[in-house]
């Protein structure tokens, strides 16, 4: 009856390592996706560790078959023989779902890799592009704060304040698409986490001296409006007054070169 069960026990062990096989061995995996590749390993970890768990099972069998062979040696010397068959085949499946695991993790590292490689090279795309924008921009701003300076000390004449407010405007006319731009490619940096510090910094420079010699640029141009306007006024009024003049001292000559006697002038030309 030892034998017997010892038989059976044999038997099975053979039918779970036939079906071990068969379910993670000869299946035939496709990984379309970084998950379905994770989700492969983890079976695969699975499957060595319930291989591993029956080498205790293994071990006893072992250790019956050797106990019934020195108690009935033609029983165990038979058993003995299907014994060699099953740590052999035990020993061959532990090594290929080993190999396979060994097999499916290189991938999901390779895949890693690449994903990594991949990435690291779209951030320093959008790094180069936008370092780019920030130069374009940087050199904008100068140039705005060249003019905003060059309005201070102007002389006192319309020409020179009009020059001056329409070149401050052809600066200020500038497209925001560049700063738009350097928006989104930061946020993306940012959200992607790589030397979010340093571009958050760099940002926030950039952005403090554009709100600065915005604000600046535009409060000048309204200075020099008013400013041009008050002297457009001024220019009109003195104009008016020298039209004015102009018409009374012709009055004035007319009565000079007719001898007319002042007390027979208007008041006004007296």
């Amino acid at each position: 009856e030892k034998a017997v069960n010892l038989k059976k026990d044999l038997a099975e062990m053979q039918e779970w390592m036939t079906q071990a096989e068969e379910e993670y061995l000869e299946k035939d995996f496709e990984y379309k996706s970084p998950e379905e590749l994770e989700n492969a390993v983890e079976e695969m970890k699975r499957a060595k560790e319930d291989v591993l768990q029956k080498e205790v099972r293994v071990k006893i069998l072992k250790d019956n078959i050797k106990m019934l062979a020195t108690k009935v040696p033609s029983s165990g010397q038979d058993l003995a023989t299907e014994l060699n068959v099953v740590l052999e085949n035990y020993q061959l499946l532990c090594n290929r779902i080993r190999g396979k695991c060994h097999t499916l993790e290189a991938r999901m590292i390779a895949l890693c890799l690449e994903i990594f490689n991949s990435f690291i090279d779209e951030v320093w795309s959008c790094w180069i592009e936008l370092l780019q924008y920030l130069d374009l921009e940087t050199a904008w701003l100068n140039n705005l704060e060249e003019r905003v300076q060059m309005t201070g000390n102007l002389p006192d004449k319309l020409d020179a304040v009009n020059d001056a407010l329409e070149s401050l405007e052809s600066v200020l006319r500038h497209p925001a698409d560049n700063r738009t731009q350097i928006r989104e490619l930061g946020q993306t940096l940012i959200d992607g986490g790589i030397l979010d510090d340093i571009i958050s910094e760099k940002l926030e420079a950039f952005n403090a001296r554009y709100e600065e010699l915005s604000h600046l640029a535009v409060s000048r141009q309204i200075a020099l409006e008013q400013q041009l306007q008050t002297m457009r006024e001024t220019d009109h009024m003195l104009q008016v007054l020298q039209e004015s003049l102009g018409d009374l001292d012709r009055q004035l000559t007319s009565y000079l070169t007719d001898r007319i006697d002042a007390f027979q002038m208007p008041q006004e030309a007296q």
